[in-house]
């Protein structure tokens, strides 16, 4: 049982063209060479997951130097921030990843915010909020989802008053991650109570500068003691019309290209830098870090990566990991797509099963250790195994729940009734 990678050609998948084969090498040789160093503290392990500040400027100056090296925003104009490359952004999240380097921290202003600015911003207001998303100078969040309105995003009741040329805006969001540190919001309200989808509006609003004059920011504590996780009060925030995206009661029409990202379906149709790229290839939480976890652990007396049940099971995990990879090269082919729309949305839905299921059979690995606290210093691999079993909950209900999911791809793509 071999749990290393299929070897990388040098110059690049076949399907570069020149100039993206040209840029891979520049992304590789300037990753070899600006490897951060690792810090005094234990990183989170993933963006959504970043409970301190040192944490969170650790990974915000990774962040801004793989910028400055022309690693984020490739494909965005550069008016904006960008480099104004073709298809370049895939190249370098691809070597991002397989270079192991820290994540980037922004993963709500890269994935959605960003995207949903670019399509229906003004022209002010993307000068004003890109670059500053690219560099992580400042950082977002996303006021979605309600107390009342989860699955249903359609049924928001944060309401948005217009009072003159300014909006109060009243309300509660819920699951907001990173609010406790970001700058800004992309926030989803209703201005109109007498059409559902008519009746929303998206907005552009201050969080950090507006907290405890409007806004008021609640941590949430998680089952894993972490508070990744806020819940958001508006009470009379007050905003001006330049804080609308998108015309009055288009709201709907934005937060679909925001979720079109989120879900992970946005690259074919719009620059996009998904957060999160990056992670520490020696603490893999998939299944090819099984494999190690497996040689060095003992199970009824023996070694575990010995037992035949166990190396079937991890095996086929490392199936369905290649097929995942494979789908995602895929996806970034158009004219390999009849429905482009599918390969995106069944790959969060795939993937976060996926990372799940191996959480949990690195637990049945550890067997009474994976009770071990990550503070313990007994803990097997620091204890990163149980906490991703713990997280891997988030990420099947994060950008629409799996059941959700699984709607959208009956309906949207197989054709399927719609249902009740």
């Amino acid at each position: 049982m071999d749990g290393s990678t299929l070897p990388r050609d040098p110059a690049g998948p076949p399907g570069d063209s020149g100039d993206q084969a040209a840029f891979r090498a520049r992304c590789r040789a300037w990753l070899a060479a600006n490897r951060p160093a690792k810090p005094g503290f234990e990183l989170p392990l993933g963006p959504i997951e970043i409970a301190t500040t040192e944490q969170l400027e650790y990974l915000r100056a990774w962040q801004r130097a793989a910028y400055d090296a022309g690693l984020v925003g490739c494909d965005y104009p550069a008016i904006y921030g960008g480099r104004g490359l073709a298809d370049c952004q895939r190249v370098a999240n691809e070597e991002m990843a397989a270079a192991g380097v820290p994540f980037l921290p922004n993963i709500v202003g890269l994935g959605m915010a960003g995207p949903a600015i670019y399509h229906h911003g003004t022209e002010a207001q993307k000068r004003r909020y890109l670059p500053g998303i690219l560099a992580a100078d400042e950082i977002w969040c996303q006021g979605f989802s309600e107390p009342g309105a989860g699955s249903d995003l359609a049924n928001v009741q944060t309401f948005a008053e217009r009072d003159g040329g300014r909006w109060i805006i009243r309300g509660h969001k819920v699951w907001t991650s990173l609010a406790q540190f970001a700058d800004w919001m992309i926030l989803l309200c209703r201005t109109d109570r007498g059409h559902k989808y008519r009746g929303l509006s998206y907005f552009i609003v201050p969080i950090a500068a507006a907290n405890g004059r409007g806004v008021e920011i609640r941590p949430l504590i998680k089952m894993t003691g972490g508070t990744g996780f806020n819940e958001v009060l508006f009470n009379g925030l007050e905003v001006d019309d330049s804080a609308l995206l998108g015309g009055v009661g288009q709201g709907w029409g934005v937060a679909m290209t925001t979720l079109l990202h989120e879900r992970g379906a946005g690259p074919l149709v719009t620059p996009s830098t998904g957060g999160g790229i990056g992670g520490d290839p020696a603490a893999s939480l998939g299944p090819s870090g099984l494999v190690d976890l497996a040689r060095c652990s003992s199970r009824y007396g023996r070694r575990a990566a010995d037992e035949p049940v166990l190396r079937d099971t991890i095996v086929r995990l490392m199936i369905r990991e290649r097929g995942l990879a494979a789908t995602k090269r895929r996806a970034g082919h158009e004219a390999l797509q009849d429905q482009p729309e599918r390969l995106q949305l069944q790959s969060k839905l795939l993937l976060s099963e996926l990372l799940q299921d191996a959480a949990r059979v690195a637990c049945e690995i550890q067997g009474v250790t994976s009770t071990l606290h990550r503070a313990d210093a007994s803990a097997p691999a620091g204890g990163r195994w149980p906490l991703a079993y713990l997280n891997s909950y988030g990420f099947t209900i994060a950008a629409g729940t799996n059941e959700i999911q699984r709607n959208i791809l009956g309906e949207r793509v197989l054709g399927l009734a719609k249902s009740k």
